[in-house]
């Protein structure tokens, strides 16, 4: 047994596991390879291509954003733009080509991040009152998001993502307390300090809250009575004591993911029942482990 297959396995990229080839001969199985493998040096051009591309949409798009630039070079900036959505048009097509099931992945967490790529370009097309420049303007800012597309060539990102999903209930029940916690003292300093002090209504206390507990402290709403301040320096003790739970929660099952898979069959003779995934006799007292690992 090959010991470094486990960790190949980790390492494999999202989609090369989760979406098969539409073809395992001829044209589309040659260009599934080309776009969702990454071994060859063909495979990883094609792929550093890509992320060249993807930086500069995105750099595009910035530079348009700074007004004297965009005075200057607007034509050239929105030539390079719709150059580089038709580029984004055509690997999308050609994706959904080479894959055996299309739909899946035009619905999966990729495929859309792909169609933002290019969505926003076409659909801006539709706007050109002045009275929508800011549903213009917002259109072009989601092209900022294409430089989400550059987690598909992390083969780590999927062990993130998984040690993600597999912390969302933990993280989930904090994200409560948090907001029990920022819903109580919001209330409290509306009661204690009032409107004379900023605190005009409870939501107003509740951002109060949430900067006072993150330690951000950015002192547009501050306490004016002593109690206020008490209440104050308690939250943001809180906020402290409780600012590296998320971290802990996520760093012991990313651990998780990383470890190697262990065998969790019982050994016949000491019952030990904890062994590595490729183990042939029980690490204890030698015995033989079962060879279906039952």
């Amino acid at each position: 047994m090959n010991a470094d297959a486990p960790d190949r396995d980790v390492r494999a990229g999202v989609f090369e596991r989760e979406f098969l080839a539409a073809s395992d001969t001829g044209a589309r199985n040659r260009w599934y390879r080309w776009i969702f493998h990454h071994d060859s040096a063909g495979e990883r051009n094609f792929d550093l291509l890509l992320i060249v591309a993807i930086l500069a949409s995105v750099a595009v798009v910035m530079l348009d954003s700074v007004p004297r630039i965009r005075a200057d070079w607007h034509r050239w900036l929105y030539a390079a733009e719709w150059a580089f959505t038709l580029l984004f048009t055509v690997e999308y097509a050609m994706r959904l080509w080479v894959v055996r099931r299309p739909w899946r992945y035009a619905t999966s967490f990729f495929g859309i991040i792909d169609l933002l790529a290019i969505l926003p370009t076409y659909l801006s097309l539709l706007f050109l009152g002045s009275n929508t420049l800011i549903v213009v303007r917002v259109l072009r800012l989601l092209r900022i998001f294409r430089v989400l597309k550059l987690v598909e060539y992390s083969s780590e990102a999927g062990v993130l993502m998984t040690a993600l999903l597999g912390s969302r209930r933990k993280i989930f029940v904090f994200v409560c307390t948090v907001l029990t916690i920022v819903v109580i003292f919001g209330a409290l300093m509306y009661v204690i300090e009032g409107p004379a002090h900023g605190f005009t209504s409870i939501p107003t206390g509740m951002y109060w809250a949430v900067v006072t507990m993150a330690t951000v402290g950015f002192g547009d709403i501050a306490p004016g009575t002593p109690l206020g301040r008490f209440v104050t320096s308690i939250l943001i003790l809180i906020g402290y004591s409780i600012i590296a739970v998320p971290t802990g929660i996520y760093t012991a099952e990313l651990a998780n993911t990383l470890r190697p898979k262990r065998r969790a069959s019982a050994c016949a003779q000491c019952r030990l029942a904890d062994h590595e995934s490729d183990a042939q006799h029980c690490r204890r007292c030698g015995a033989a482990l079962p060879a279906d690992g039952t």
